[in-house]
C-alpha cells in the first residue's frame, strides 16, 4: 500500500498554484481567493513540507510597508504553528502593467531599475524566511517582433542584473542560490533563455556562475518539443539542478500545468525513477524539494483544489513505488546489462591514453569488424522499455 506523504518527501507547493482562481485569457476566476494562513494549514494537513511564493502572491502589488509586514508576519506565525518551511521564493516581474515589456530586459531603463529594486526587497525577505533558492522565471523577458528588441542588448542587460543580484547576496552573507527557470514562449511570443541548454550556456558567462543553477519545469521543456528527463540529466551532469517544478503536460501546446502524472505518464515515471534511483549505484540523484507548479482546473471548487494537491503527491509516491520495483526486478537488471547501459559510464579512452595510443590500437580501426553490426548485435532497448511499461502499468 502506498505510504501517505510526509515531510521527508519534501513535497512543496507554490502559493500561486493552489491559490489559482481559475482565470484564463477567455474567462475570469471561478473560485474566490484563498488566504495564505488557510493555505499553509491545508497543505500541512495533507503532508506537504514547504510553501513557495512570489511577492505579489503574499501582498498585493504596490502594498505599503505596513501591509507588507502584516502579511509576512501572518505567514511566519502560520509556518511556526504548522512546521512548514519556505524552501524557495521568487519575484513577480510579469503581472503588473509596468512589466509588459519585461523587467530585467525592458526597453525602458527606468522599468529595469524598478524591477531590480523589487527583486532586492524579495531577496531580503527570502533570507529572513530561510529560503535556500531564489527562482527567476523571465516570463516577460522576450519579444513578439524581431525589430522591437535587440536580443544581444537584452542578454547583456539580463547578465548585468543577475550579476548585481549575486553580488548583493554575497555582500549580505545570505545563504541563497539562484535558479533560472527556462520556458520557450507564453506569455511572450519568444522568451529569452527558452530551454535548459540556453540557460546553462548563459550561466557560464556570469561573474559568479557557482551561485546560479536551474529550475526546470516539466511542461516547459515539452512545450519546446524536448525530452524533460533528458534535460534533467543534463542539469544533473552539470551540477546545476538547484530546484525542480513538477506538473503535467500533453505535448507541444500552451502551458497546461496539469496535475503531475496527468500528462505524459511515461515521462513522469522516467523522471521519478531518475530523481529517486538514478544516481550512481542507484542512489537518489536529487535531494531538493519536489515542487508542484500546477494549476487546479478552473472546473473545480475549493474541495477540488485540495484533491488536486493530494493527487500530485500521491501520483509521485505511486510512481516512486513502481520505479523501486522496476529497479529491483532481476529481469530489468539483466535487460540493462544486455543494453550495456552501465558501459556508457566507462571512459572511451583508458587512463593516460591520448590520440597517439588510440591511433596505435589496431582493434579500434584496422581489426574492428563494423560489418558485424548489420543484422546482429542489437541492444535490446525495446525489451527494456517494455519492462518499464509493464512495471508502470502494475503488470509485474
Amino acid at each position: 500500500m502506498t505510504a501517505a506523504p510526509n515531510r521527508t518527501d519534501k513535497f512543496s507547493f507554490g502559493l500561486w498554484t493552489v491559490g489559482y482562481g481559475g482565470a484564463d485569457p477567455f474567462g475570469g476566476p471561478t473560485r474566490p481567493a484563498l488566504d495564505v494562513v488557510h493555505v499553509v494549514e491545508q497543505l500541512a494537513s495533507l503532508g506537504a513540507y514547504g510553501l513557495s511564493f512570489h511577492d505579489d502572491d503574499l501582498f498585493a502589488f504596490g502594498s505599503g510597508d505596513a501591509e507588507r509586514e502584516r502579511q509576512v508576519q501572518r505567514l511566519r506565525e502560520a509556518l511556526e504553528q504548522t512546521g512548514l518551511v519556505v524552501p524557495m521564493v521568487t519575484t513577480n516581474l510579469f503581472s503588473a502593467p509596468v512589466f509588459k515589456d519585461g523587467g530585467f530586459t525592458s526597453n525602458d531603463r527606468a522599468v529595469r531599475r524598478f524591477a531590480l529594486r523589487k527583486v532586492l526587497r524579495q531577496i531580503d525577505l527570502a533570507a529572513q524566511l530561510g529560503a535556500q533558492t531564489f527562482v527567476m522565471w523571465g516570463g516577460r523577458e522576450g519579444a513578439e517582433y524581431d525589430h522591437a528588441k535587440d536580443i544581444r542588448a537584452a542578454i547583456a542587460r539580463y547578465r548585468e542584473a543577475v550579476n548585481m543580484l549575486a553580488q548583493y547576496v554575497v555582500d549580505r552573507g545570505y545563504e541563497l542560490r539562484f535558479a533560472i527557470e527556462p520556458k520557450p514562449n507564453e506569455p511572450r511570443g519568444d522568451i529569452l533563455l527558452p530551454t535548459v541548454g540556453h540557460a546553462l550556456a548563459f550561466i557560464q558567462t556570469l561573474e559568479r556562475p557557482e551561485l546560479f543553477g536551474l529550475n526546470p519545469e516539466f511542461g516547459h521543456e515539452q512545450m519546446a518539443g524536448l525530452n524533460f528527463v533528458a534535460a534533467i540529466q543534463q542539469a544533473l551532469e552539470a551540477g546545476k539542478l538547484f530546484h525542480i517544478d513538477l506538473n503535467g503536460q500533453r505535448g507541444v501546446k500552451y502551458d497546461q500545468d496539469l496535475v503531475f502524472g496527468h500528462g505524459d505518464l511515461y515521462q513522469s515515471f522516467a523522471l521519478v525513477d531518475l530523481l529517486e534511483f538514478g544516481g550512481p549505484g542507484g542512489a537518489r540523484a536529487y535531494d531538493g524539494p519536489r515542487h508542484f507548479d500546477y494549476k487546479p482546473s478552473r472546473t473545480e471548487d475549493e474541495r477540488g483544489v485540495w484533491e488536486s494537491a493530494r493527487a500530485n503527491m500521491r501520483n509521485y509516491l505511486l510512481l516512486r513505488e513502481r520505479a523501486q520495483a522496476f529497479r529491483a526486478d532481476p529481469e530489468v537488471l539483466e535487460a540493462m546489462a544486455a543494453a550495456r547501459v552501465a558501459e556508457l559510464s566507462v571512459p572511451t579512452l583508458a587512463q593516460g591514453e591520448g590520440y597517439q595510443q588510440l591511433l596505435a590500437d589496431r582493434s579500434a580501426w584496422e581489426e574492428f569488424d563494423a560489418g558485424a553490426y548489420f543484422g546482429a548485435r542489437g541492444y535490446g532497448f525495446v525489451r527494456l522499455q517494455q519492462l518499464a511499461t509493464e512495471h508502470l502499468l502494475g503488470a509485474r
